[in-house]
């Protein structure tokens, strides 16, 4: 079996991060009681097909970095191999990198920013088939679903940019260990230094690269704003995953299907929560828990799809339990339920019905929300919005519902 070692780039500073007074770097910020490097090393280091794991840190960040690792566990401090010091660009560090792995004797490495903590294994898994399928080189990315505009330098007008067949790149970025190295040793010898991507050096040095799927979830930290993005979202994100694969999708053959729907009422506040996104509104959504409509319909989706009650049944408004509780919880437990029977969650559509607030500048943050509560890849989950043309209580701004439909996949049972 071929052996794939993980370098991850941490010797940055994060100028843009230091907008927010803190001289801290991006990579030793705290999300879920821990620096975003060390979810980031866990995410790596969980995957059963990664052998070795090497970190390039600042000549300064020493103590940071013996700090993120400080606690990890067994299973992945194994993995670590001693940091070594990056160089002046990142194009340098990466370099500094793989000469400190060539004693790992890998024949894949993955090239991975630090600061993408929410790294799931489905996106990992996509990469390392590629590679084992004889690719030179691998692009986790994402289609580009907002609208491009490009001002030309002096104009006073913008011009609207095809975003057909345009992706937004991630990390990380997986080769084949030798061909990599080799580019970037060419690279250094022609002058070349300020490459900021390692497929962009990899096309220079005329490897043709492959995409696969990435994640909208796999986002990178890089501004104060995706910093507190972040830290909602590992609210829910299972940051220490577990080793074991998941079933495959192709061996659960009894597809089900369930849909669910739910309505809140608006009531005084300042903020709605919508598939686990505090949203700001001008009012709340009302409940016995935090009222996100979203989540409870999804809930009552899954629940549909293995035939196990609804989230009235679990969850029952009477108990004070659930006063003002978050509702993530409710489809994890639900997630739980499927995983029980052996199977997994394979797509989830929801459309969210308001006339405000308006859900297009957040969907692909619900989406990646979802994505994470429910441990799926953020495209099996689909974000839809409309109106109800000003009618009926939605119509009327008293409230937001919401439809969902889930389908799990479960194990055929031959007596069934």
């Amino acid at each position: 079996m071929p052996k794939t070692a993980a370098l991850v780039v941490a010797a940055g500073r994060g100028s843009r991060m230091a907008r927010d007074g803190s001289t801290t770097p991006k990579q030793y910020r705290q999300i879920a009681d821990a620096p975003v490097l060390s979810h980031t090393l866990k995410a790596l280091g969980n995957h059963p097909a990664i052998s070795t794991i090497l970190t390039v840190i600042h000549a300064e960040d020493g103590d940071a970095y013996a700090n993120a690792v400080e606690s990890m566990p067994q299973e992945v401090s194994s993995k670590l191999l001693p940091a070594v010091v990056g160089g002046k660009t990142r194009q340098m560090s990466v370099l500094n990198g793989l000469k400190a792995l060539e004693k790992a004797e890998a024949d894949f490495v993955l090239i991975h920013d630090a600061a993408r903590p929410f790294l799931s294994a489905d996106v990992l898994d996509g990469i390392i088939e590629a590679l084992e399928n004889g690719q030179n080189g691998v692009l986790p990315a994402v289609p580009v679903v907002d609208t491009l505009k490009r001002q030309p330098q002096g104009a006073d007008r913008l011009e609207t940019v095809d975003r057909s067949n345009l992706h937004a790149a991630q990390t990380p970025q997986g080769f084949p260990f030798a061909k990599i190295l080799s580019a970037h040793q060419a690279a250094a010898t022609a002058g070349h230094d300020d490459f900021t991507d390692d497929t962009s050096l990899a096309e220079w040095a005329g490897l043709v690269i492959a995409l696969s799927n990435g994640d909208p979830a796999n986002f990178k930290i890089t501004t104060p704003a995706d910093l507190s993005r972040a830290q909602t979202l590992a609210k829910t994100w299972t940051m220490t995953a577990s080793t074991h694969p998941k079933p495959s999708l192709a061996n659960l053959q009894d597809v089900r299907n369930g849909i669910g729907y739910d309505v809140h009422a608006f009531e005084a506040g300042s903020e709605v929560f919508l598939g686990g996104v505090a949203i700001p509104h001008t009012q709340s959504l009302k409940g016995h828990s935090d009222a996100d409509v979203v989540l409870h319909a999804i809930t009552d989706a899954t629940l549909g799809a293995i035939g196990d009650g609804d989230i009235g049944r679990h969850f029952p408004p009477s108990d004070p339990k659930w006063k003002g509780a978050a509702s993530d919880q409710f489809q994890m437990d639900a997630v739980r339920r499927v995983t029980d029977l052996g199977g997994r969650i394979a797509h989830i559509d929801v459309t969210i019905v308001c006339e405000a607030p308006k859900i297009g500048p957040h969907r692909e943050t619900i989406r990646a929300s979802i994505a994470a509560i429910c441990d799926i890849p953020g495209s099996r989950v689909s974000v839809k919005a409309t109106t109800s043309e000003k009618l009926g209580f939605t119509g009327r701004r008293e409230g937001i519902a919401a439809l969902a439909s889930v389908t799990v996949r479960l194990p055929l049972k031959e007596d069934e």
